[in-house]
Order: structure tokens, then sequence, then C-alpha cells
């Protein structure tokens, strides 16, 4: 092959790549837009019945405004032919919640996009300048030389003590131009904004590993001891065996140092702060900053919680895997392998049999539910009978323990109500009758009496001192109910 043939097949490989493929269809415009208003710059995951409902809502406010080329269907239909793009995926959160989340080819279009509409210089002095001193850092961790590496750092050394005296010593301290800073904030706003995919290709690159692992399972072309002792194996070295495992545990090394986020914090407060920076940073690209940290924890987050569901995928494989099932499949087998050799050697080499591919089904009308038990049959234990003869009880005694007598204290309160004599009280009324009417129980009996005349009761209580049947005494406080006035009684029979 050519070198211009080789040069075509990977520029058509890279054509081929999903983001391209977003990039190059006509609906494209449409299409980012949409992504940028409902995920925003930190890809945060979406309900899937959410998202529909946001994406026919985006786009009649697109046709709306003029624009004849969008995608047609409903919400659900265009997000499907989006997952089948992948620039979509969907899959669960934490609760359980179907969610949507862009793709890394997505985010990379997206990223691509806002870099092409972001005002910038092709050429400038901050780009040479950072590149030197990349390049000049890159060489001082990396040139395998140890003469030229103590060389570079005291090179470097020297600088910045020369710097350090200069500023000491009062002299003139030179600012930054404003083209030096907007070509920073740009650059710096580039490197952010390329952040979400990388996590999202980290994340991406779990879930093939995690599918590779069941595929390996389900596969059960090796013994189990075999596939569990490998797995196990690659689970420990799983973000070292990869370059996107190798790269975002590196990352996560630098980030899980609080020292390096509280500096870069408080560095990028300083650059926010700068006199400059509120002519050169807008709102948007303002708040991108200050999130920075906690885009970087979210993405850590995302791509911690892939690997884990990757380890759960082990650990479940390992708990639910039955030895003893595979123990009787194997034992099963050899006994149909026994039974075919004793067949064949009583049979000629031609001799067929009539075999069901399937066993034959057993027809049973019913199945007991319970079967017999003896113990259900037992008669119960017999009644045990006394030969004394119980004492004979009275009426008197019965009617002693019973309820109120209602008909005998309704006599008493309609004559103590007819006698126009101040009365007071019910508990004066109950202290008045004889003892046979001022059983406990007989409160209850001139309370429902009350409750009929509607008579209300006061905050205070009065004592109501009864006697019971065996003659002993109790003192009961029940709420004081006050009877009718006599010359209200009087004026009521006249009237």
């Amino acid at each position: 092959m050519s070198e211009i043939a080789g040069e075509l097949a990977r520029v058509k490989g890279a054509f081929s790549q999903p983001t391209l493929t977003l990039l190059h269809q006509r609906q494209a415009p449409v299409v980012i837009t949409i992504f940028r208003a409902a995920f925003g710059r930190n890809n945060r995951p979406i309900p899937t019945a959410r998202l529909h409902t946001q994406v026919e809502e985006h786009l009649a406010a697109v046709r709306a405004a003029g624009e004849s080329d969008v995608p047609s269907g409903t919400g659900r239909d265009i997000c499907q032919r989006w997952m089948r793009g992948q620039w979509l995926v969907r899959s669960l959160d934490e609760s359980g919640q179907e969610v949507y989340t862009l793709t890394s080819h997505a985010q990379q279009a997206l990223e691509l996009v806002k870099n092409l509409a972001r005002d910038r210089a092709a050429l400038s002095e901050h780009r040479i300048a950072t590149i030197l001193g990349t390049v000049r850092r890159f060489n001082s961790e990396a040139n395998p030389d140890r003469s030229a590496r103590v060389t570079i750092l005291n090179e470097e050394i020297a600088r910045l003590q020369a710097e350090r005296d200069r500023l000491v010593d009062g002299a003139d301290l030179v600012s930054a131009t404003e083209d030096y800073m907007r070509e920073g904030f740009a650059e710096l706003l580039s490197l952010i904004s390329a952040l979400p995919s990388d996590f999202a290709r980290v994340e991406e690159r779990f879930v093939t590993i995690r599918g590779e692992i069941l595929a390996a399972f389900r596969a059960e072309d090796r013994p189990a001891g075999e596939v569990i002792d490998d797995y196990l194996n690659r689970a420990d070295t799983l973000m070292t065996a990869t370059h996107e495992g190798r790269a975002f545990e590196g990352a996560f090394t630098l980030l899980r140092d609080d020292g390096l986020v509280t500096q870069l914090r408080e560095d990028l407060a300083a650059l926010l702060d700068h006199p400059l920076a509120d002519g050169i940073v807008n709102e948007a690209d303002r708040a991108e900053l200050r999130g920075t940290v906690r885009l970087v924890r979210d993405g850590l987050d995302r791509v911690l919680a892939q690997r884990s569901r990757v380890t759960a995928t082990l650990r479940e494989y390992i708990v639910s895997h039955d030895a003893a099932r595979d123990r009787e499949l194997e034992q099963t087998l050899r006994q149909v392998e026994a039974e075919l050799m004793t067949w064949m050697a009583n049979t000629g080499p031609r001799a067929s049999h009539d075999l069901p591919l399937l066993p034959a089904r057993t027809s049973v009308d019913h199945l007991r539910e319970r079967f017999y038990d003896p113990a259900d049959d037992a008669l119960p234990e017999p009644i045990s009978r006394s030969d004394e003869v119980e004492p004979a009880v009275s009426l008197a005694a019965l009617m002693a323990q019973g309820g109120p007598q209602l008909g005998a204290l309704r006599d008493r309160l309609d004559q103590t109500l007819a006698s126009l004599l101040p009365a007071g009280s019910l508990g004066e009324l109950f202290d008045a009758l004889e003892p046979s009417l001022r059983r406990p129980v007989e409160i209850f009996g001139l309370l429902h009496l009350a409750a009929g005349h509607a008579w209300e009761a006061e905050e205070t209580v009065e004592p109501f001192a009864a006697v019971r049947p065996d003659g002993s005494r109790r003192t009961f406080a029940v709420a004081r109910t006050l009877l009718p006035d006599p010359d209200l009684r009087e004026s009521e029979t006249g009237s």
C-alpha cells in the first residue's frame, strides 16, 4: 500500500468515528444545540422521560425560530436514533432510574464546536511561551541523562531566584498584557472543556471491560476456577492494564491530594480577580472556571462508580456460581455415557433407537398440597370434672356485679328535678343515694343520663364516694356537672 493510500485509510477511519459522523450530518447544528442546552457542560445524567420531553420542547422552539431542517419523530424516537449513532447512552443511576448521558464522542464534538465558536488568536506570545515551557518541563522529567536533568533544574532555579531577588529589591512588576491574558484564558478553557469527554472515555472503557467479563463468564469454555483466578487478577490490575486506566490512575493520584486541589481553587480565584479578567471572561466562562474542581470530582465519582460495577460483577459471579450444580451435571453426563457404552456393547453397529429430544410431560390432574398427619386426628384433652357442688349464686349477688341500674337512677334523677329544690351537682346527688345505688358503675349511669339531657361538664372535678357490693369504699374524681337551676326548671314547666 502506498503512502497516500495508507493516509486515505486513516482519514476514512477518522471520518467513521461517531464524533465526525455527528458533525458531518445536515442537522448537526440543531443536535449540538439540543445537547448543549439539555446536558450542559457537566454532562449531568437526565432521566429518560424528561429528556424525551425536553427534546420535543427544544425542537418546537427551533421550528418556531424558523429552522426547517430538524429531526423528525417523537422525543423517544429521536433519542433512540442518537443512541444508535453512539452519541447517547442509557444506563441506570444509583437509585435504579434509567438516565441518558452523552458519550465521549458527543462530548468531543461539543468541545470542538465550542472551541471554534470561541475567539482566539492563531499565534501569540503566550502560546509560544506555553510550548517552550511544556517542552522544557517534559525534557526535565524524561531526560535519561542525570547531568542534563541537573543542568536544567539549576538553570530553572537560577532564573526563579533572579526573578525573586528582582521583585524583592523593588523592581518594576511587569504586568500581563490584555492579549496575553486573553490567550491564556482561551487555552485554559480549552483544557477544562476537554475534561468531561476524557472522563467519559475512561468510563466507557470500564463498561467495555465489564461486558467482556460477563461474556467470558457466560461462555464457560474454561474451568470455573481458572476463570475466577484470571479475572480476580485482572480486577487487581484493572487500572493499570489499559491506557485509559493508567491515565485515570495518574489523574486520580494527583487530584486526591487536598493541597493540590486547594492550590488549583486559589489559582483560579486569583486569575478571575485579575483587573483585566472582567473585560475578557464572560459570565458563562467565569462559571465554567469556578466549577472546575466540582467538574473534576464529578468525573472521578462517575468513573469510580463504573469501576465498582466491574468489581461487583466479579463478586456476584463468585457468589452465585453453583459448583454443586456443575458437579451434578457432570455426573449425569457420565452416567449417560456409561449407559451408551453398555447399549453399544449389546447391539450391532447399525442398530438404532428412537430417543425423544425432550422427556415426555407427566400428566397429573391434581397434586396434594397437604399430606396426612396423625397429629390432626388426635382427640382433645378430656374435660376435667369435679364432684364438688358449686355454691348457689343469688339473683341479688348477680345484679350487684352487673352494670348500672339506669331505671332506678332515672327515677331518682326525675324526683330530684321535680322537687324544685336546689340539688347542686351530680356528685351531691350521688352522695345522697342509698348504698345500693352508689356502686362505682353507677357513676357511668349518671353520666349517661346527664349526656342524654345535654348537660355540659365543667373543667373542675368533684369527688364521688362510691360503695362496692362488699362494703368497701372508693372515691373517684369526676368532672363537675351542675344540675339545672330550679327557677329555670319551673319557668320551663310553666311554659
